[in-house]
């Protein structure tokens, strides 16, 4: 993407644990990558209108790779145009540590490459009457 046609960015980082497991083998739901995008663009609006806003639409939805309860996700958000109530975001969500595999079920890396899991595009909305900024 072209930095120049990015208005803002915010970055959140977590670690996935055996709650967010939801299939067989400690498989993450997408849904949870969803949840964090949402939390990433209400962080978004909060620093652009002053307001948590609405999300209205996911544009796009796409999963790339698995996620693992043990794994570490880092979760971007980038604001990209702006209406007069319309924000139009992108997200991408990259798995930046994963655990081994290795016998001794502690053992984790971080990963040289980050692995992109999932990638969305939506539109949030802060209505006028909530803009303070």
């Amino acid at each position: 993407m072209d930095n120049q046609s990015i208005l803002r960015t915010v970055k959140l980082r977590l670690r996935m644990s055996m709650h967010d497991a939801h299939y067989a083998g400690n498989l993450v739901d997408g849904a949870r990558m969803l949840a964090l995008f949402g939390d990433v663009a209400t962080e978004l609006l909060i620093h652009e209108d002053g307001d948590e806003g609405l999300f209205k639409a996911y544009d796009s939805v796409e999963f790339c790779a698995p996620v693992y309860a043990g794994d570490y996700i880092e979760v971007v958000g980038h604001l990209n145009s702006k209406g007069k109530t319309s924000r139009k975001m992108t997200f991408y969500a990259y798995k930046v540590i994963s655990l081994t595999g290795h016998p001794n079920v502690s053992s984790a890396e971080v990963l040289a490459d980050p692995i992109l899991v999932c990638k969305a595009s939506g539109t949030c909305v802060t209505p006028m009457a909530m803009q303070r900024k």
